[in-house]
């Protein structure tokens, strides 16, 4: 009787490999938008939003003669994209000035426009806007489970099985147990607990804030705090629009939520920490409907106005896009432009 074959890898390795090695998903061809919409895809005012933001980092830095705007997690360099075709309307010659980068570890696509730099990891030293939307999620990460007497041992997954098979590994030790110590408690929990072991998106995080000179770096995912952490964790999959079984076999995304608390601290002092909801409406989104008034005297403005507000609601929906978490970190500046 032949032997079953397993190979167990804990999640960080295995996801780092389905994610980003050879053939990983977000190097296939359709890109991330082909299996997930994300906020740049549901509407393009949040691109407006991120426009108004450049414009308040810009004045705040005081209009310097190179402006950098780095998207962190670029996919296929959608947010830049609408954010160059507002530039031009943007004021104190910012077009002219802005620097933009897109940081992706998939190829460069096709057809993107020249005046974007390209690279695999952030720039050094730019002065400016760094915005990472939905990339801390993708930040690999170990995953623990307590076992029956409480305690924390590594979740290991069955690569040869290719379809999700798990087991517990060696009890958590060294850095990975302190960080669930200050920051997700496991120890003594009742059996099945668990945890996404964050200090490596703790370290890319800082690494990030670290790139800029000066300015605005801000964070932008799903995530928790401390005294509100889940349960049961939140490892899962998407694909072709579903949320699926995590696998780590290339053909899907492999997504946690982020502990934004940890993340903040690691970076230094000065982060704040506010809803998407939150952080859209003090950049000028509003959802509320216009007037009926409006109906009469300018039908297609109030028509307009109208699809606007729909947007800008599923944006700031607290039960969907509004409940994204932004973690923003200035940089030598004399304010925070997001807080009022």
């Amino acid at each position: 009787m032949a032997t079953e074959k397993h190979e167990w890898s804990g999640w960080r390795t295995a996801a780092e490999q389905a994610l980003y090695g050879a053939g990983g998903f977000f190097r296939r061809p359709e890109g991330p938008a082909g299996h997930f919409r994300t906020s740049v895809h549901a509407s393009p005012l949040f691109a407006r939003a991120v426009a108004e933001l450049l414009r308040r980092v810009d004045e705040a830095l005081g209009h310097p003669a190179e402006l950098a705007l780095v998207d962190l997690g670029a996919g296929r360099g959608e947010l830049l994209t609408r954010v160059l075709a507002l530039a031009p309307g943007l004021p104190d010659d910012l077009d002219r000035r802005l620097r933009p980068y897109a940081v992706e570890r998939a190829e460069r696509p096709a057809g993107l426009a020249e005046r974007i730099a390209w690279l695999d990891a952030p720039p050094e030293g730019c002065t400016g806007l760094l915005f990472a939307n939905e990339w801390l999620d993708n930040v690999p990460v170990d995953v623990a489970e307590t076992d029956e007497d409480g305690v924390p041992r590594r979740v290991e997954v069955d690569l040869a099985a290719r379809d999700g098979t798990e087991r517990l590994g060696d009890p958590v030790d060294g850095e990975d147990a302190a960080w669930l110590a200050r920051w997700w408690p496991l120890a003594d929990a009742e059996p099945g607990l668990r945890a996404e072991i964050g200090h490596p998106r703790e370290a890319a995080w800082a690494g990030a804030v670290r790139s800029l000179r000066a300015g605005l770096a801000v964070a932008v995912d799903y995530g928790h705090e401390r005294a509100a952490r889940p349960p049961f964790g939140t490892l899962t999959g998407f694909r072709e629009g579903r949320e699926v079984r995590p696998v780590p076999d290339g053909s899907r995304d492999l997504t946690a939520h982020v502990a934004m608390d940890a993340c903040a601290a690691a970076a230094g002092p000065g982060a704040g920490l506010m809803t998407q909801r939150e952080a859209l409406r003090a950049l000028g989104l509003d959802a509320r409907r216009p007037p009926l008034a409006l109906a009469s005297t300018d039908p297609a403005g109030y028509v307009r106005a109208l699809g606007t507000a729909g947007e800008t609601a599923e944006l700031t929906d607290p039960a969907g896009l509004g409940a994204f978490t932004w973690l923003h970190h200035p940089v030598g500046l004399p304010h925070d432009p997001l807080r009022p």
